[in-house]
């Protein structure tokens, strides 16, 4: 199985990083934590922002990779993510 860095546009602008093995279901989890559903899995950062949609997605054979891929992209600029994300 394929795991994945994805890139997520919040109402306010922002840009959050993250890695999963399926996006869309991450997706969901954090949408469910800004929404204050009980039992909710998604990531803290969005219990003060609405995620609005996923940006970009990047494939990787290991977890390794993907979480080198993470912290990587995690130190860039906001801008450098945008650039990022349209390539």
């Amino acid at each position: 199985t394929m795991w994945w860095v994805y890139l997520i546009e919040t109402e306010k602008g922002q840009l959050y990083t993250g890695i999963s093995r399926d996006v869309d279901r991450r997706f969901q989890e954090h949408l469910d934590t800004a929404n204050g559903k009980p039992k909710a899995k998604g990531a803290k950062f969005f219990r003060s922002q609405m995620p609005l949609r996923v940006i970009a997605r990047f494939a990787f054979d290991d977890r390794s990779q993907a979480s080198k891929e993470e912290h990587r992209i995690k130190r860039l600029s906001a801008a450098q993510k945008r650039r990022l994300a349209t390539t």
